[in-house]
Parts: structure tokens; C-alpha cells; sequence
């Protein structure tokens, strides 16, 4: 295993690969990044089945298979989708005993569609959680004002759900509100909180993309050195407010019924700008208890060259605000730029599906 990714794990950051295909399940590779590379767990989004599915013929017999039982499109998706994370998280079961539940995990995204829909997510991640049928499953649900009212109610049900798509401060605090209101829905339900789990996916690379366009607009020398800086910045004052909101009375209640603390987890760490560290949205975002999920292309580049030099501190904590403070000054509306990163996140897992779904039409027509 490599050395720098053990260090990396040692320091409590759970390492999950963001990417799953049939070709890695069937070919063994996903099972060698688990052995070689401390991978232990995976996340998946409509972007990713939709690479795997148009590129790769490895799912062309289950395709025939479902055009001959009479599959409409959707449903074709969701079996091929649920089948594959099925088998990861059959293939993590080990890790997931291993961390009691902790880690092992596979996440499965709710259809776009379903984005302002609280009721319609509710039901599909219920469905899906039913048809994965693994413990170690999680249901993606994005951090929507309606996906808040989903989140908890899903939460309630008994589900592990990865919250995705967050990306303003404020937003985060009411996921951690939704978290806390669906596990204790969940106690008054009977549910054994121990076995629900939940991540909280705050975006990284955009947010620097989106800030640093605006600050390539702005006619002042001191926006030149706040880019690249906003996404770890905000990261770290999410990891601010859940060291807060971990710690709270509210919270201690359902600890001692079982309940577990939701993890922060770091995505979109796959670097954009080719003029900054491949590794950074790893290096400045070391916690424990928390998880980044990383494009292979991150994970082999940290395995290669990436550095623990540190973890986040409250000495990051107030630098992070100075960043933010600089770019008020500089006109730089936050509020603006974390609606439209949402906006954006949503569009983009809308023309994916969008494209799956014509692929597996086009699929189910030949078939």
C-alpha cells in the first residue's frame, strides 16, 4: 500500500474513490484499490453511470436482458445502476464490519429529476434502498430546500443518506438541522439509531472555480492572491460549525441513544486549474472523522507525491474567515455564488441523466 495514502488514513481521513462501472467490479480493480490504495468506500452520481454505462459494452447483456422483459428506460437505469452498487457493497462488506459500520459504504443518488420533488425523493430513496438491499448502502439526496424536508424523513425511515450537492455555509447548518430532526424521528420510531449513518458532501473545486472566474474580473492586484483559496477555506468553516453542532447538548441526547455524528465529507477534490497542486483539495482538508472521495486521477497523485502536513485547526478556522472578509471587500458576493454553484451541480446531473437515458433507449431499442 502506498505510504503517503497510509499516512493520509492514519490521520483519520477515510479514503472513498468517486467513480464505480461494471468493468472495475468484474475486472478486479475496484477490489486491488481496496487492498493497495486504503480505498473504503465509493460514491456514485448520474455523471459517473453515464460514462460507464455509454462507454464501456459490459452492461449489453443486461441491457438485452431487460429490453426482453419489456424494461421502460428508468427502470432499466435503476436495475443496472442498483446491481452494481449492490455488488461493491457486497464487496466493502468486510470493511464495513470492520469500522462497525463506519466506513464499506456505496452511495446511490436519487434521479435528478427529483431535486424539488421532497415527496418523490422520499419514495425513490426508499425504493432503492429496498432494491440495493445491503446495509452498507447510502442514499444520495442533494441539499435542496426540498431535498432538506427528504433528507429527514429518509433519515427517520431507518436509511444512511449521503447529503450531496452543499455548498453554502448556511445550507450546511440546516443539513446538520435535517440530520438531527430525522434521527430524532427515528428514536421515536424504534429505530436503532446506531445503524444509520450520514455524510455531508460540501464541494470543493467548484466553489474556487466560480470565485476565481468573478476575481479575474476584479481590477484590484490583492484579487490575485485569493484564488485557489475560497473552496478550502469554506471547507474548513464547515468543519468549524460541525465541531460545534457535534458537541451541543441536542446531540449528546441521541449519542447516548446510539446515534453516531453525521462526517463531513470533502467532494469534488479532483483539481481544475492546472496551475495548482494536483493533491491540494486532499493535503488542506486532513481531519479526522472525515471522508474525501476522490477521482482516481486525485488518488493516484496523492499516492505519488501528496503530503499530510497538517490537520485543520482553529488557527485555520480564523484564517478562513480572513479569506472570506478579503473577498466581501473585493465585491464578491458569497450568498450569489453558492446559489449559483447549486444551480449549476443540479443542471449538470440533469443533462447527464438526460444523456443516460438516451443511451439506454437507444440500448433497449436494439435489443
Amino acid at each position: 500500500m502506498s505510504e503517503r495514502l497510509q499516512q493520509l488514513s492514519g490521520a483519520g481521513v477515510s479514503i472513498w474513490l468517486d467513480d464505480l462501472s461494471r468493468t472495475r467490479l468484474e475486472s478486479g480493480d475496484l477490489a486491488r484499490l481496496i487492498e493497495d490504495s486504503a480505498v473504503t468506500g465509493v460514491t456514485t452520481n448520474p455523471t459517473i453511470f453515464a460514462n460507464a454505462i455509454s462507454a464501456a459494452n459490459d452492461y449489453d447483456s443486461a441491457v438485452a436482458e431487460l429490453g426482453a422483459s419489456g424494461a421502460d428506460v428508468d427502470s432499466a437505469i435503476e436495475a443496472l445502476t442498483t446491481t452494481d452498487v449492490a455488488e461493491a457493497a457486497r464487496l466493502f462488506r468486510p470493511v464495513f464490519e470492520s469500522t462497525d459500520g463506519e466506513d464499506g459504504r456505496v452511495s446511490i443518488e436519487v434521479a435528478p429529476p427529483l431535486a424539488h420533488d421532497a415527496e418523490g425523493t422520499v419514495a425513490s430513496a426508499k425504493a432503492l434502498w429496498e432494491r440495493v438491499g445491503e446495509p452498507n448502502a447510502m442514499i444520495k439526496i442533494p441539499a435542496t430546500e426540498e431535498g432538506l424536508r427528504a433528507i429527514s424523513e429518509t433519515i427517520a425511515a431507518g436509511i444512511s443518506v449521503n447529503v450531496t450537492l452543499v455548498f453554502s455555509l448556511t445550507r450546511y447548518r440546516n443539513v446538520v438541522e435535517a440530520f438531527l430532526q430525522g434521527l430524532e424521528k427515528a428514536r421515536a420510531a424504534g429505530h436503532d439509531l446506531s445503524t444509520i449513518r450520514s455524510v455531508a458532501s460540501v464541494f470543493v473545486s467548484r466553489v474556487d472555480s466560480e470565485i476565481d472566474s468573478r476575481l479575474d474580473a476584479v481590477e484590484d492586484p490583492k484579487a490575485a492572491e485569493l484564488k485557489g483559496k475560497a473552496g478550502i477555506a469554506n471547507c474548513v468553516l464547515a468543519h468549524e460549525i460541525h465541531s460545534q453542532l457535534f458537541t451541543s447538548e441536542r446531540f449528546r441526547v441521541l449519542e447516548l441513544a446510539g446515534a453516531r455524528p453525521q462526517r463531513l465529507l470533502w467532494a469534488s477534490t479532483g483539481v481544475k486549474n492546472p496551475d495548482y497542486s494536483d493533491t491540494m483539495y486532499v493535503t488542506g482538508l486532513v481531519a479526522p472523522n472525515t471522508v474525501n472521495t476522490m477521482p482516481e486521477p486525485t488518488l493516484e497523485a496523492f499516492a505519488d507525491h501528496g503530503e499530510v502536513t497538517g490537520q485543520i485547526t482553529s488557527e485555520h478556522y480564523r484564517a478562513a474567515d480572513e479569506v472570506f472578509d478579503a473577498l466581501a471587500r473585493l465585491g464578491i458576493d458569497y450568498a450569489d455564488v453558492m446559489t449559483v454553484l447549486e444551480e449549476q451541480g443540479l443542471e449538470k446531473f440533469d443533462v447527464s441523466w438526460t444523456e443516460l437515458q438516451v443511451t439506454i433507449r437507444t440500448a433497449l431499442d436494439r435489443s
